[in-house]
């Protein structure tokens, strides 16, 4: 019966799989796949923000920006690893297994809007900045110009259309693109390397601020790269759904995590080093003069916003569907895309991240605490057939015990001061404080 589903699955162009767990004959994904899907997915210029802002406001050198920020990530990146587990083992996505953690009520109605926010949020931003950097692209290659609102929604539209047929879409797309996106990657170094028209050449870069280690500014900003990947573990099982087993997810998922942001560490921390700025593919196209270098370097700024916001689409319309689940993994999805499409026609709403990453983050950070510890410490990276045969019946409606270290986290990151790295001492407690007060409570009723 399974493989003639599968049959029936392959002939299909939109995946309709909803919070239904993946038949087996369906998971055929393996380690390489997902190191190819989150290389591509990591390789962006937004992901290169924090590297960048470790030379430019941190003052670190070139190396010091990349061994903290790679340190940082790659922590996070173990957890987000850890949480593909649910995924793989049992076939589910990640804000549908979340009810067994905060409580289905508690996933439904906080976390999964919330995270369909961030989702929503981020397609918008990143589909602006690859509408600004397609107009470029036109201009300077056909020297047209293609209203900013025309461009993006005809882009996002393309975007949505990719994440409504679903995960073998993604497949498929970095499949074909990640190895041309090292490649462009290996294009940007050599316009690097062999031009410094407005910034430090390769020998200033290399031997810049050699003389000490300044252990405070790299743990701020090892932290940073550290609080804006955690949050990953809140969609990883999304992916990993489809996964042979669960090797196959967790080491694809944190190799192609750890290699792509290595990459985007180099580039970003480069780039600021050698022209003050945070986007290699930006000043990479402004600083060569060769019109092939200048289109692999504009196509891989493009396909890199493609595949990330694929990714912030799928896992969107995903919890949007944990959320209404009558709605239907197609319906959800379309719903999502329609709202990705209207909020990237206004560019002023780049101009709000700094306040909306603050205000997510002191929610995001402690309950990604919360949802690290009770999988991993608690439920010990299983989930029991109980609490499986409870998602069908609605389950426990609300973990009070993580809503209330939830909020104490969230008052503790608008406590602390913002130099003393709020998202990773929140992080810390919150996953302490969870663990504390759920064995005493634990104790009390029995």
């Amino acid at each position: 019966m399974e493989e003639s589903l599968q049959k029936k699955r392959s002939t299909t162009k939109l995946e309709t799989l909803g919070l239904e767990p993946v038949p087996s004959a369906l998971k055929t994904t393996t380690a390489w796949d997902y190191i190819r899907i989150q290389v591509a997915i990591s390789i962006n210029a937004g992901n290169m923000l924090v590297p960048a802002l470790a030379v430019i406001e941190g003052g670190l050198s070139f190396f010091q920006a990349v061994l903290s920020t790679v340190v940082g990530a790659w922590i996070a990146f173990l957890f987000v690893s850890l949480l593909s587990f649910p995924g793989a083992k049992y076939g589910l996505p990640s804000q549908y297994v979340i009810r067994t953690m905060v409580g289905d009520k508690g996933s439904m109605w906080v976390s999964s809007p919330v995270r369909t926010m961030t989702s929503l949020y981020w397609f918008s931003v990143q589909t602006i900045g690859g509408t600004l950097i397609l107009q470029e692209m036109f201009r300077r290659a056909l020297n047209i110009h293609i209203p900013f609102v025309i461009l993006s929604m005809i882009l996002a539209l393309c975007m949505v259309y990719l994440a409504i047929v679903g995960f073998q879409a993604m497949k498929k797309i970095t499949a074909v693109f990640t190895p041309f996106l090292l490649i462009a990657g290996g294009c940007m170094f050599y316009v690097f390397f062999t031009s410094n028209p407005e910034g430090s050449s390769f020998v200033q870069i290399i031997s810049m601020n050699q003389d000490g280690w300044n252990g405070k500014t790299m743990f701020f900003y090892a932290s940073l790269a550290f609080v804006q990947y955690v949050s990953g573990v809140s969609s990883s099982a999304d992916l990993s759904r489809y996964s042979k087993t669960t090797t196959h997810a967790f080491w694809g998922i944190y190799l192609g995590n750890s290699i792509g942001f290595l990459c985007t560490a180099l580039l970003g921390a480069y780039t600021a080093a050698a022209a003050n700025h945070w986007n290699p593919f930006l000043i990479t196209s402004q600083w060569t003069n060769s019109p092939i270098l200048f289109m692999v370097i504009m196509i891989a700024a493009i396909f890199s916003m493609l595949t990330i916001n694929m990714n912030n689409a799928y896992t969107g319309g995903y919890s949007l569907l944990n959320s209404l689940p009558r709605l239907g993994r197609i319906r959800s999805a379309v719903i999502f895309g329609l709202a990705g499409i209207g909020l990237s026609a206004y560019p002023g709403v780049v101009n709000e991240a700094e306040v909306f990453i603050s205000l997510l983050g002191a929610f995001i950070i402690p309950l990604s605490a919360v949802i690290v510890a009770d999988f991993s410490i608690i439920k010990k990276l299983m989930i029991t057939r109980e609490s499986l045969d409870l998602l069908a019946t609605g389950g426990k409606r609300i973990n009070h015990v993580a809503f209330i270290t939830v909020l104490i986290g969230m008052v503790l990151y608008f406590a602390l001061p913002t130099e003393s790295s709020p998202g990773f001492i929140v992080f810390i407690i919150s996953f302490i404080l969870y663990l504390f007060v759920h064995q005493f409570v634990e104790k009390r009723k029995r």
